[in-house]
C-alpha cells in the first residue's frame, strides 16, 4: 500500500468519525471535455438546520524532494478543482488534506501562509496514525 493510499484512508476514516458521510470516494466530474477526479467526497447534515454541508476533499501527503514544487502542483490542482466544483457542484467546499507534520514543517511558512490566504484555501489537518481530523482551516 502506498502513502498515497494510506493517506486517503486515514482521511475517510477521520471524516467517519467526525460525523461525515462519505458519498463520493473518488468524485468524478466532468467540465466539458476535461475530466476530473477529486479523492473524496462528503456529507454531514447538520442538526436543527434545513440544509446540509457537502465537501470536497483533496488528499496530498508532500513526500517528494521539494514541498514547494508539490505546493506548486497542488495549488494548481485546487484552484482548478475549485473552478469545476463551481459548475458542476456549486453547494460543495473544497478542503486539502494535509498531515499535521507537513502543516507544521511547511504550511507555516509566510510565504505559503500568505498564498494560502491569497487563494482562501480551506485546509482540513489530520494525523494519519489516529485517524483523527486536528482542524479545519477556512
Amino acid at each position: 500500500m502506498s502513502a498515497k493510499d494510506i493517506f486517503h484512508d486515514a482521511v475517510r476514516s477521520a471524516l467517519e468519525k467526525d460525523g461525515w458521510l462519505v458519498t463520493h470516494d473518488p468524485l468524478f466530474m466532468r467540465v466539458g471535455d476535461v475530466n476530473f477526479q477529486i479523492d473524496l467526497g462528503a456529507e454531514k447534515i447538520i442538526a436543527a438546520e434545513k440544509d446540509n454541508r457537502k465537501i470536497a476533499v483533496e488528499v496530498k501527503y508532500f513526500v517528494g524532494k521539494s514541498e514547494v514544487k508539490e505546493f506548486h502542483l497542488t495549488l494548481g490542482q485546487i484552484l482548478n478543482y475549485r473552478s469545476a466544483l463551481r459548475k458542476i457542484h456549486p453547494n460543495r467546499i473544497l478542503y486539502l488534506a494535509i498531515t499535521f507534520e507537513v502543516y507544521d514543517s511547511f504550511f507555516r511558512r509566510e510565504f505559503v501562509q500568505d498564498v494560502v490566504a491569497e487563494h482562501q484555501l480551506k485546509l482540513l489537518i489530520f494525523e494519519p496514525n489516529k485517524e483523527e481530523i486536528i482542524t479545519w482551516k477556512n
